[in-house]
């Protein structure tokens, strides 16, 4: 049986995700890699991370931090200092990494799970219609709340920058009907303070490992943890 391994937050740290990759054992024969968006910035290698998961022709979403570097790439957004993904920018193979990042969707769904970077408003009777119909080179308000939602209120109003939020704001996951997506478990990452998360039809996996926590992966199949240590921290809060 081929076996999904979903990656939790990588964000540039592309000696993590390998030596995670080393520890499940991945064989890109017969094991499909799915990561949970947020492949690029606040890390080392972002171009890096990049260039491994496109040879190992990984699935996975698109998260905020991929969103930023695919509109400083079109000028929208202007480049921070904070960014780290100049190496991306800058690089020979910029078109190709970036036209790989680009075709990342918002949402994947599959028989039994969905994929999603940060989360689904309860507002949304169909999210996995509403998200498919974003475009990521032009991604509009769905897209947005897709790959930032934390808390929010029963009518999908998110609590921008409040992490704890007050009532009436609450985790989404313990808002959102799953029935809206068919019963399955929805995996996403995004919420490092949160931490890992493994709870009755969720899986969160971002443990934060930019911030010197842990990179996660999630072998569905198997319904295991694996985890490695960061390096050290390559951000500070």
């Amino acid at each position: 049986m081929q076996r999904r391994i979903f990656i939790g937050d990588i964000q540039g740290c592309r000696e993590e995700l390998e030596r995670l990759l080393e520890e499940i054992r991945f064989d890109p024969a017969a094991d499909r890699l799915e990561p949970v968006g947020d492949l690029v910035n606040r890390g080392p290698d972002s171009a890096g991370c990049l260039r491994l998961l496109a040879s190992l022709d990984a699935g996975g979403v698109l998260g905020n931090h991929d969103l930023a570097l695919l509109a400083t790439a079109r000028g929208t957004r202007p480049e921070r200092k904070s960014d780290t993904f100049g190496d991306v920018l800058r690089g020979e193979d910029r078109v190709e990494l970036l036209g790989w990042l680009a075709s990342r969707p918002f949402v994947r769904p599959f028989e039994d799970l969905v994929l999603v970077h940060g989360g689904f408003s309860p507002a949304w009777k169909d999210p996995i219609a509403v998200l498919l119909a974003e475009d990521p080179n032009d991604p509009g308000p769905a897209a947005s709340a897709a790959v930032t939602i934390r808390f929010c209120d029963p009518e999908g109003n998110l609590a921008r920058g409040m992490d704890p939020a007050p009532p009436p704001y609450r985790p989404w996951h313990e808002l959102f009907d799953r029935t809206r997506v068919g019963g399955r478990t929805v995996v996403f990452g995004h919420w490092a303070r949160q931490g890992l998360l493994l709870k009755p039809g969720f899986r969160g996996l971002d443990s934060g490992c930019v911030w010197g926590g842990k990179l996660t992966g999630w072998i569905a199949e198997e319904d295991r943890i694996v985890q490695v240590d960061a390096r050290r921290a390559y951000a500070g809060i």
